[in-house]
């Protein structure tokens, strides 16, 4: 077996390895093996999406934490930032979630946290890796009804006063109209309690999950529903959240879908006009938008890139000392409120960046000229590093020739699926569709 853990912890098609209840029991013990400390009794925090999936796996690894003594702490649906959250608030040795993200429902996977709520980085996750691999214990599905299992029913109304918390107190946004887009998924409950508690008036979209229907046409990956209400509502935005909880997607008050670069620069920007951005430093990844940094530039803020992974931003920040970084793709870790990338909290800090400054939404996006970009995934059957291909190499360097320096090419490989992503961006739309086409033609070629 190869590498487990891809960008965000370990991810595939349920009952299919490595997401199996085998696989889940064998995470769970190296989880208690590697978090757990001599003479303690190690709690685990598992919490899960909406999945079908969820239940079953849940199973297994409460079994894989009760075998070996250890005490797991089940908190449900909660979203991912929720765990991370509850795992450090109890002081909990390591949390576990059972979550997909944005894929769809035939998918699942495990993500780890530490017990100060951070995702492990690569030498941690090669160790716990080893962990799991080493495992040869029995399992048997009768395990999976063992008692001892700790619930804690709260943990929910736990996470939306601490997400209050994180505003000033006595703040709210009476008077501003909010489309919720919950995805179906592990928001679907917290986040309209949340918007309504601030005094918003709030219309919740997708919030009747079956298990099937998470991230089903709606949510950070399609907004297109979204779009329509706003504009039907005449709401000041509207706010989508993936299947977890961990990225948001906002729409203007005109039904525009805004970048993750183009939320993370109104943001910086309000922290900047505050005197609260830190070191005057933010930290994107490889895949923001040239126009992004071009932005910043003008802003006078500095930028620092990385590889793709909220958990290399969040390392990045940590290096450098920066309290403010994202991705294109939604995930924003404001790292004086939390310790990971956590949707419902970017939207209220954007929130109150937008009653901060009383502006709409459109305007401030309108800060950043957003470059034209194609993004095109390709599945593939294997994952040769890319130096290894000349002839894609090539081609990657005749288009980056072609494109004059004012435009670039990324190609990379999914982290969570057997696809190659492709970026192409440039001054030109049909220019970057073009060569976008070529490149994807290529991969097929060599790798599909």
């Amino acid at each position: 077996m190869g590498r487990l853990f891809g960008t965000d912890g370990i991810r595939g098609i349920f009952n299919e390895e490595p997401v199996t209840l085998e696989m889940a029991r064998k995470v769970a013990r190296a989880v208690v093996r590697y978090f757990g400390r001599e003479g303690i009794r190690p709690r685990i925090v598992v919490g899960r999406d909406t999945r079908l999936s969820g239940h079953p796996l849940q199973g297994a690894i409460v079994s894989g934490i009760l075998s070996l003594k250890a005490k797991p702490i089940l908190v449900g649906e909660l979203p991912t930032p929720g765990l991370a959250y509850v795992t450090r608030e109890l002081g909990a040795e390591a949390g576990i979630m059972i979550s997909a993200s944005h894929n769809p429902y035939e998918y699942n996977g495990f993500k780890i946290f530490s017990s100060e709520g951070y995702k492990l980085g690569d030498e941690a996750e090669s160790q716990i890796e080893d962990l799991i691999l080493s495992e040869s214990m029995p399992f048997t599905l009768e395990e999976m009804a063992s008692p001892g299992e700790q619930e804690m029913g709260k943990a929910g109304e736990r996470y939306v006063s601490f997400l209050r918390g994180t505003l000033p107190k006595g703040d709210s946004f009476e008077n501003m109209k909010i489309v919720l887009d919950c995805a179906n998924g592990a928001t679907y409950r917290v986040a309209p309690v949340l918007f309504e508690r601030m005094r918003a008036e709030v219309e919740s979209l997708f919030v009747k999950p079956d298990g099937k229907n998470i991230n089903q046409g709606c949510g950070s990956q399609h907004p297109d529903t979204l779009c329509e209400r706003v504009l039907e509502r005449s709401a000041h935005l509207g706010l989508a959240f993936d299947g977890d909880g961990d990225r948001m997607v906002a729409v203007d008050e005109e039904g525009e879908v805004l970048t993750g670069d183009q939320v993370l620069l109104i943001c910086a920007k309000s922290l900047k006009d505050q005197g609260e951005l830190e070191n005057n430093l933010v930290v994107s990844t490889v895949m923001s938008n040239l126009g992004f940094r071009v932005a910043l530039q003008d802003l006078g803020i500095r930028h620092t890139s990385c590889e793709v992974g909220d958990r290399h931003v969040l390392e990045e920040m940590r290096r450098a000392g920066s309290i403010l970084g994202g991705e294109e793709s939604g995930h924003i870790i404001f790292l004086r409120h939390h310790t990971t990338g956590d949707g419902l909290l970017s939207a209220l800090q954007l929130l109150s960046a937008m009653k901060t400054s009383g502006q709409p939404l459109s305007q401030l996006s309108s800060l950043m000229t957003v470059f034209p970009q194609v993004l095109i995934n390709v599945p593939v059957k294997k994952k040769p590093e890319i130096s290894s291909l000349p002839e894609l190499v090539r081609l990657q360097q005749d288009v980056e020739t072609r494109l004059g320096g004012k435009g670039r090419v990324l190609l990379r490989y999914s982290g969570t699926e057997p696809v190659c992503r492709i970026m192409v961006e440039g001054e030109h739309k049909e220019e970057i569709d073009r060569y976008g086409r070529q490149i994807a033609e290529k991969v097929a070629k060599l790798l599909g």
